[in-house]
């Protein structure tokens, strides 16, 4: 199984960004999949999630601004970033949780790179 992000990019202060990941390869199904951010020197820590049927939730600091969705025709899911703020700035890691023949597999992409100017 591999994921495919893309869309980061720099962007000014309350501009938006909308990046998006795809997932590949061989597996029976897709469980929640989900956004994250770093920023070097801290941990890694979830933006937003959403499960198979829709269920979302955000980090405080998403919430308002920031909606995830996702395709489960496509294997795609997409975080639209609103009113963007330079504490934004991180690398952004998509995550998925892969149903194989072998079990549950838990799989991250490779990140990409939002930058928020002030």
């Amino acid at each position: 199984v591999q994921l495919q992000a893309s869309g980061g990019g720099l962007v000014q202060a309350g501009g938006s960004l909308r990046v998006s990941c795809a997932a590949s390869g061989s597996f029976l199904g897709i469980n929640v999949m989900s956004w994250h951010r770093q920023v070097p020197g801290k941990q890694r820590e979830l933006v937003a999630g959403i499960s198979p049927g829709g269920t979302t939730n955000y980090a405080d600091s998403a919430k308002g601004r920031f909606t995830i969705t996702r395709d489960n025709t496509k294997n795609t899911v997409d975080l639209q970033m609103n009113n963007l703020k330079p504490e934004d700035t991180a690398v952004y890691y998509c995550r998925v949780g892969a149903r194989t023949a072998r079990g549950l597999l838990d799989v991250w992409g490779q990140g990409t790179l939002v930058t928020v100017s002030s």
